[in-house]
Parts: structure tokens; C-alpha cells; sequence
């Protein structure tokens, strides 16, 4: 735990300087009560009572366990972003494992139990980086009040994109993001809907053009009664990129999924803007590899960390919280970390 204690000695304390509990220690008890199943400040709290010996072999804890209202007073005042900086710095060794073609999947995740009863037409929102293959979440950021595209382009900032693919859905297929990708080296496979119709229009003529015999990859997927077959095919978008002023489009991927269940049958298509030419081959991969974040990422702190009934809503609180639950360590990640550790 010392790395952690390094890191989060840099995050500015934004209490008087009076008080009692150590920073670094209160968000150690917090993030390792978190991973062990802890959803709520006072959930905190009894964790970090009912394990205080076990904290105190590698903490000093020299006030004891923190309350569950100065859990609240200190997440509700933390600056989130610092916090994300933290777990940065901590996985900064695992980061530099990934490898040129990898996938950053970029995606926002609502924090549904974050609003209060005045706030019914508020979303709450984290927007993540997750590198698909580490299974690790590079950087997050808050987004309220529907701002998830500006939340999405300041992680984009936060994260070495050179040689990497960056995936993400139709809100992130604009001109703003391929101009951050674009910039940091990095290329891009953006889902193409109507958001972007003239764009759209043009993709789906590009596949007739092409000449009989054009590569295509095709994968079949079979369970839970279900049957599905993908037929990928890559064609370039010549001028298209200057027409339409998209910085960097090099093609197009086209997906076409048949869906098999209990005897019925259902299709559709799925177009992609592309900043480069793969083989079909590996646009498949790609596309599948996007979903991680959301089988892997979104699934866990939804049924592992319980993140849509979490009822924290005052001020950085949600955003803070949501960043522990991240942690840096996400799929089996975390689990791999913590699974012989006394604290589970």
C-alpha cells in the first residue's frame, strides 16, 4: 500500500489545516473498503473498524478510523480530478505495457443514484479511457448536465495516444475528436449514425463501388441460443475527407451482423468512420475489443460495485467516490491485486 500512500500524499488536502485524520490514510481505508464491497461512507467506516489492526500493520492511524460523516465531509470537498491524477501516477508502470494497435475504448457511464430528488433531469456522468486488453482505466472525468463530449476530450488529453486505436460511439464521430486524435498520434474507429447524415450518405455508397472478389472477414458466435454471423469489409473513402472536412478519414468499416434466436432471424448494418485501412480482419477485433467497456468496465461497478445504487449526490462526492471505485484496477484487475490480501 505504500505506493498508494506516495501518490495520494500529492493530492491537495482542501481541509483546515487543523484536521485530524491523515489524507493519504482516510483514501487508503476508502479505496481498499471499496474494492472489498463497501458502497457507502458509513460502509467506510465499519470496514475500516472492523479491519483496523490489519490497517494499522502499514498505516499510523494515530486518530483512530475516520467517521462516516468525515468520509463524506472530505469526498464532497476532494478534488476528483487530482484524485484520477493519483491512481494515474500509480499505474503509470502498467500503462506502458500496451501496445501499438491497442484499444482505447472511450465511453460515459451515468451515475443513476447521484441525483437527488430536485435533480430529476440531471445525469450525472463519468467518461472513461479504458484500455481493452490491460482491462485498465486510464483516466476519468466527471460530466454533468450532458457535457460528456468535453468530459471525453479532456480524458483524450490525459492519455498517450500514439500508436493506439481509439474507439467510441456516434457522439464521439465529429470533427473535435478526430482533431484530439489526430493530434496525439493515435488513429481512430468511430461509429458512423445519422448525428453525421451527409457523412453517412456517402459511406453507404463507398461499398458498392468496390469490385467483386474485395476482402471481407467473417466470424460466427454461437450461445446462450443465440447464433450471429459478422461480415467486415474495409473501403477507402477517397476525397471524402476534404469534402466533408473530417480530418484524417482514410475509409470506411462496414459490419453486417445476423442475429439467429429461437428461430427467428434479425440483421443489421454497422458503419464506422476509419482513420486507417485495416484488414477486415481487424476491424472485427477492433470493434469487438470496444465492447470490453462496457462488458468489462461498466458491468463490474455496476454488479460488483453496486455504482447505480450508490446514493452519494452533494457536490464532488459522486465524481470522487466513482473515481475510487475505478481505482485504476477494473475487470480482473482489481481481483488479480487484492485476492490474497488480508483486507478481502
Amino acid at each position: 500500500m505504500q505506493i498508494f500512500l506516495s501518490a495520494f500524499d500529492d493530492i491537495p488536502d482542501p481541509r483546515a489545516d487543523n484536521a485530524r485524520h491523515d489524507l493519504g490514510e482516510l483514501l487508503v481505508i476508502a479505496f481498499v473498503a471499496v474494492l472489498c464491497g463497501a458502497t457507502t461512507c458509513a460502509g467506510m467506516a465499519t470496514f475500516g473498524r472492523e479491519k483496523e489492526s490489519l490497517f494499522r500493520d502499514f498505516l499510523n492511524l494515530k486518530h483512530a478510523i475516520p467517521s462516516h460523516d468525515t468520509f463524506s465531509t472530505v469526498f464532497r470537498m476532494l478534488d476528483p480530478k487530482a484524485l484520477d491524477t493519483a491512481f494515474g501516477r500509480v499505474l503509470a508502470d502498467v500503462a506502458a505495457l500496451m501496445r501499438d494497435g491497442d484499444v482505447i475504448a472511450i465511453d460515459g457511464k451515468a451515475l443513476r443514484g447521484a441525483r437527488g430528488k430536485a435533480e430529476s433531469a440531471r445525469t450525472r456522468m463519468m467518461v472513461s479511457a479504458y484500455a481493452a486488453r490491460l482491462r485498465l482505466t486510464l483516466a476519468s472525468r466527471a460530466a454533468d448536465n450532458g457535457t460528456e463530449l468535453d468530459a471525453a476530450l479532456e480524458v483524450l488529453g490525459l492519455v498517450a495516444l500514439k500508436g493506439k486505436v481509439v474507439t467510441g460511439d456516434a457522439l464521439h464521430c465529429n470533427r473535435r475528436t478526430v482533431a484530439a486524435i489526430n493530434a496525439g498520434g493515435g488513429d481512430w474507429c468511430l461509429a458512423l449514425k445519422a448525428n453525421q447524415d451527409s457523412l453517412l450518405s456517402d459511406a453507404r455508397v463507398c461499398p458498392d463501388k468496390v469490385r467483386e472478389g474485395h476482402p471481407v472477414a467473417i466470424t460466427e458466435d454461437s450461445g446462450h441460443g443465440r447464433k450471429e454471423t459478422r461480415t467486415a469489409m474495409v473501403v477507402p473513402a477517397k476525397g471524402l475527407a476534404e469534402h466533408h472536412e473530417f480530418s484524417g478519414l482514410k475509409g470506411f468499416g462496414q459490419i453486417e451482423a445476423t442475429r439467429e434466436t429461437d428461430g427467428r432471424t434479425s440483421s443489421e448494418t454497422r458503419i464506422f468512420a476509419l482513420s486507417w485501412l485495416p484488414a477486415p480482419e481487424v476491424l472485427l477485433a477492433t470493434v469487438r475489443a470496444h465492447w470490453a467497456i462496457e462488458n468489462a468496465l461498466h458491468w463490474q461497478l455496476d454488479v460488483s460495485f453496486r455504482e447505480d445504487a450508490a446514493r452519494n449526490r452533494k457536490d464532488n462526492g459522486p465524481a470522487t467516490i466513482a473515481v475510487l471505485r475505478r481505482g485504476g484496477f477494473q475487470g480482473c484487475c482489481h481481483r488479480c491485486l487484492f485476492s490474497g490480501c488480508a483486507l478481502s
